[in-house]
Parts: structure tokens; sequence; C-alpha cells
């Protein structure tokens, strides 16, 4: 008997999977440990490890890097540009949205690097790589000694034009290897064009490489430590897998870690269309994906407001590296409730999280939240973990008191008005991009995911909602799919000789990898424009023009809605090589799920109903209200629709014509 580990670290819980070759499936869930996260993995891996020795793989995904980056905990980063660019960072770009579009006060946030940290050194190369001014070693001397006066331990070096170039970057780097410890080269990160958002990555990565690096050491003594000598995967933001070596060397490519886990979850449904919908304890993400393929972006922005999960330029810091295109809110069942200086009732996003965590938590958390809202409902129970209703229902109170109503009434409100948000994540991945979700099947998982789905769903007319087994732990679950897998690009405008340049990417990833070549599945991909505008779309590459160009053409159209032709041009070369292993099955019901016999409770949403109370193992169809619970996930089918029992432990929920919908 073999096993793989599978672990994801979320902004409440920590989610453990442990699958063997025989395809049983044992989960943990346990509270995430902010002020040291390996703590709260390896006491996840201790509930669910049997023999060390037989562990193959540990699989992780982790909001470690998200995290540092929006709470401004990485290091201390020195940028260092061609001379006459240090201030493109202090100046940054910024959109003014939502409230800050009327505040005459309005203060732009701090850039990633302080105007003082940055520095120039005297070169210059043409952005079709020819060398216009060598570069001056003594100011690239210079520059380092005076990083080092300053107690700065990492930097980022972006020169400019450097990915048609980039000689200069790989001589200051070296330079700069001798006195600061943690160099990152654009060129080696991501040589792109742009100069702002390559800057932005490379200096991204040196701010949180440092901490990444630490961590990734930390865990993997403490799985020696357990008796765990296993290779430890990472994955990255576009749904791939990398070992932890490359993870630390590139940190910024796990950015997007712990979402892009949970939608390969979805993915693994098998279902033509589907729209992925993951709610935890601090936010809620959603995604389209089509034929098992999750929609892909290679630009996002990271701490910005009002871009659902980074669409909006101008908002946070942008960042080139491919990632799984979400959407992603600041509402989970952790999310808490408050009455604004208007008198109206708002949840999240600001989130209890784990310490001190909802009141009903018992952990000294008394601020109302989402999860207390729906334990007052009777939607959820403290079947599985310990909580507190008497607690739920005072924080309620605290709403209740100033909005004139029962503690119950406040309760529902906050439930309605967090699926409210959510759907906002929904409309931005469907409608606001022109596709009608009603043909979509919702996948919903996460701790709370299944609680609010079919809320959601009914706001889209969309019909159908499957909820796979594990589904509270399914993020953890979807690592087990995962397969090693990384991307190159390289800008060179309308290059002669393409085949030689996705030669030399392809060599590059299956390096990255450490594998050979021959058995990595290798696609090839073009950023396309049309000729005189300034920005691309990636498409599958082909070596006849026509074909290029024509699916430049449908790409655009199916972006913009608008079908444009004219003369086009190739800006970037791109390389996505995957290892085609083998993946396991979706695991079947957990052990943990078999339950006494059927129980009953009394709901309230509109008012007090008696409603059935099951688990996967204790019924095969059922029509709502009633409520489906799991160890780590309640599921909760509202009146007007049907559960299912269907393959592989899921549950299908259908709205059915013939059932009466709750008014």
């Amino acid at each position: 008997m073999s096993y793989v580990i599978a672990v994801d670290v979320g902004g409440t819980f920590t989610d453990v999977v442990r699958r063997g070759s025989d395809g049983r499936t044992v989960v943990a869930k346990v509270l995430s440990t902010h002020d040291d996260p390996v703590s709260g993995v390896t006491t996840g891996i201790r509930r669910v490890l049997t023999d060390p020795s037989e562990v193959t793989r540990v699989v992780h995904a982790t909001t470690l890097a998200t995290n540092a980056v929006l709470e401004r905990k990485g290091a201390r980063v020195a940028f260092v540009t061609t001379r006459g660019f240090r201030s493109v960072i202090p100046l940054g770009r910024y959109a003014r949205v939502e409230e800050d579009r009327y505040d005459l006060r309005f203060t732009p946030p701090p850039p990633p690097v302080a105007a003082e940290d940055c520095f120039e050194v005297a070169e210059r190369v043409s952005s079709r790589g020819a060398v216009l001014t060598p570069l001056d070693l003594d100011s690239v001397r210079r520059a380092a000694a005076d990083i080092v006066a300053r107690g700065i331990t990492s930097a980022a070096v972006c020169l400019l034009h450097s990915y048609a170039n980039p000689v200069h970057e790989r001589q200051v780097a070296a330079i700069l290897r001798e006195s600061v410890p943690n160099v990152a080269v654009s060129s080696e990160v991501w040589p792109e064009i742009r100069e702002y958002e390559r800057a932005t990555t490379t200096i991204m990565s040196a701010y949180i490489g440092p901490l990444m690096s630490d961590y990734l050491s930390r865990l993997r003594g403490s799985l020696r430590e357990l008796g765990i000598d296993a290779p430890v995967h990472v994955m990255d933001s576009a749904g791939g897998v990398i070992s932890a070596e490359l993870a630390a060397r590139r940190a910024v490519a796990t950015i997007e870690s712990g979402p892009a886990a949970g939608v390969l979850a979805a993915a693994a449904t098998g279902l033509p269309a589907v729209v992925s919908f993951d709610m935890g304890g601090t936010t809620a993400k959603a995604c389209l994906v089509r034929d098992g393929v999750p929609e892909l972006t290679r630009e996002f922005h990271v701490g910005g407001k009002g871009s659902f999960g980074g669409r909006r330029a101008g908002t946070g810091v942008p960042i080139k590296t491919p990632a799984i295109d979400l959407a992603e809110v600041g509402a989970g069942g952790g999310s808490i409730a408050w009455v604004d200086e208007a008198g109206a009732l708002r949840v999240g996003p600001r989130s209890a999280g784990s310490s001190p965590g909802p009141a009903c938590y018992g952990l000294g958390g008394s601020d109302p939240t989402v999860t207390d809202a729906n334990l007052v409902l009777g939607l959820l129970s403290s079947a599985s973990i310990p909580l507190s209703r008497a607690l739920a229902v005072k924080a309620m109170e605290r709403l209740a008191v100033p909005l004139g109503v029962s503690a119950e009434e406040a309760a529902e409100a906050v439930h309605e008005i967090v699926c409210a948000s959510m759907a906002s994540a929904v409309h931005v991945v469907t409608v606001q991009r022109g596709i009608d979700p009603r043909g979509f099947t919702l996948v919903a998982f996460g701790g709370a995911g299944p609680m609010h789905a079919c809320r959601v769903a009914e706001r889209f007319g969309i019909t159908e909602v499957l909820v796979p087994a594990h589904c509270g732990v399914a993020s953890a679950a979807g690592l087990l799919t995962a397969v090693p897998a990384t991307e190159r690009v390289r800008s060179a405008l309308s290059a002669p000789d393409p085949a030689r340049i996705f030669a030399e990417l392809a060599g590059e990833a299956a390096h990255d990898l450490g594998l050979p070549l021959s058995e990595l599945r290798v696609t090839r991909l073009a950023d396309v424009r049309f000729a005189g505008q300034a920005h691309d779309l990636t498409v599958e590459w082909s070596d006849d023009p026509g074909t290029l160009s024509a699916r430049f053409f449908a790409k655009y159209t199916q972006v913009y809605g608008i079908a444009q032709q004219g003369a086009t041009e190739q800006v970037s070369y791109r390389v996505r090589v995957t290892h085609e292993a083998e993946t396991p099955e979706p695991g079947g019901i957990p052990a943990e799920s078999v339950a006494a016999a059927p129980t009953s409770r009394t709901v309230y949403l509109g008012g007090p109903v008696e409603v059935p109370v099951h688990t996967r193992a204790t019924f095969t169809t059922l029509d709502g209200p009633a409520v489906i619970e799991d160890p780590e996930a309640t599921i909760v089918v509202p009146p007007g629709w049907r559960a299912r029992l269907g393959g592989a432990g899921a549950v299908h929920l259908e709205h059915a014509s013939d059932l009466t919908a709750w008014t």
C-alpha cells in the first residue's frame, strides 16, 4: 500500500486528504494556525497518518504568498533598474474605484517598493536587443553597496528591454549575489514585454521568495520529524504542481495556489460546462470550466479593490504569470456582519478567520458572522464540530437590536446578503463576459458552499447543482488530480524563427520540472495582436499563418463581442509542458459519512419549519426542504429542489418544477 497526502491551507481551515493506492480516502479538517502555518499542517497530517514510510508524495496548496502580499509581510526589496526609470514603481498605476471615487482626500496605496529603495545602473538595451549603452559595472557595485548599507536582504532586477537581451541583467545579478542573498531577475522570473508589469512581477517574486523558501524548508523538516521522507510538490496558480525547490525560486507562481486547487476538483467531475463555486471561511471564488479545462489568465492583480479577483487594471499589484481565472469576493463562513453608519446591514469583507473565529466556536469571538447566522437558522449543526448556538444567538442579537428585528430575522438577512455578494463573483465569470450561465452546472464545495449553492444558482436560472464527495475539503482533494506542469514565455515581435524559440522554451520548462522532455506534452501558444494595437490575446500556435490569424480573430470576437479582421503580429511565444501521469479517480463516500437513521430539526427561513436531516448514506432521492450533513460540510436542499445521490458519492441537486418553492 502507498499513499499520497494533499494539504490545502486556507484562511480559516487547513484541510488534509490521504488517498491510498486502493482509492480509499481519509480526510481531516483543522483550524489554520496563522502565526505558524506548519503547525496546522502537521496537526492535520497526524490525524490521517498511518505508516509514514508508505507516503510517496505530499502535494500542497497554500495562501501563504497571497497573504504576504495582502498583509505586506514579505521581505524588504530593493528595485534595480535602468538609469532614468527608478520612478516607475513609486509612481505606479492607480484606479479610483468603489468609495475611493468620491474621496476628495484620496491617498494612493503605498508602492510595493519605497522610492528610497529604488536604484539605477547605467546601461541601455533597445527593444530589439541591441546594446545602446554598455553596462557600467561600477554603477552596479555602488548600487550593491547602498543596498547592503540599508540592510536590505532581497533585490529585484528589471532592466529596460531585458526580455530581448538579458545579458546586462545577468551581469547585474551576478554582482548583487555577492552581497545580497535573494536576487530575483526579470529575465528569469518572467521575460515578457511591458516593463511595469514585468517589474512588479519580479518584485513580488523577491518579496515573497524568502518567506516561501523558509516556510517550505520548515515544512520539509516537520515532515521528516513525522517520518515522511517523500517529495513535496506545490500547486502553482495555473493548476499544475511544481517541486518545492522551484516554488521557492519562483514564488510568484504560487500566489493563487490555494484557489486553483479547488477548481481542479470541479474539473474532475467530468461535466462539459461547469461554474466552480468555492465558499470557505474567508472568501468565495467562482471560475468557469469548459470541457474539463479551467479558464486561464496570464495577468491578474493582487490586493486591489473592486476587481473581483484581479481583472481591473490599476487596482493592486499586477502579476504577469499564468493563473486560473477566478473571481473572488470577501464572503465566507467567517465574514463579519455589521451595521454601517446609515443603518444598513453589511456582510464582509472582514473575516473572523480561525482566531478568534465565529462567535459559535467559543474561542473568544463575539462578532456576528455568516456561520453564526446559519447556526441560528438551523441550517448548520454541531454534529461534527462543537458549536454553541447560545453564543451565535447572542452575536446575532447585536445586529437584531439596532435593526429592530429578532435574532432569527437578522440571521436570515445575513444569509440573503452573503448569497447576493457571492452571486457577484458568478456574475463576473459569466454574465459580465457575455456567457449565459443557465446551461451550466454549479459545482459547489468548500466548508460553506453547499449551504448557499442553490440560492446562488437560483439568481442565474441555473437548475443543476452538484456537490462532490469530500466537498468540505475539495481543494485538498483537487490536489490529488494535479500533474506536474509549468509554463515558459519569451517576447520577440514576429520572430523569424519561432520553432527555435519554442524548442528552447520547452527545454527550459522540462528542466524546471526535472523531467525528460520525451515524457512531457508540450502545448505551443502565441500572444497575437492586430498590427498597431498595444494589447494581445493568447491563442494556440499554428505553423500556418492563416490558421493562427483565424484563431486570433475568433478569440477577439469571443472576448470583445466584435468581429474584426486585419493584419496581425506575434508579440510573445509560450509553451506549457505537462507531465502525462495517471491521476487517481475521484474518491467515494468517506467512511465517516455512514451515520445512524435520519433525524429532523427546525430550520428558520421565513418561519420555523421541521425538516429531515440525512447523510449521504441514508438517502437516494430527497425533496426539499431538507439538510444533508457531511463530517466537514452541510448541504442545504431548499424548497423547490430535489436531491439525488449519484456516482462517486456526489449529490445532484435539481430545481424541480413539480415542487413548491419557498416564498
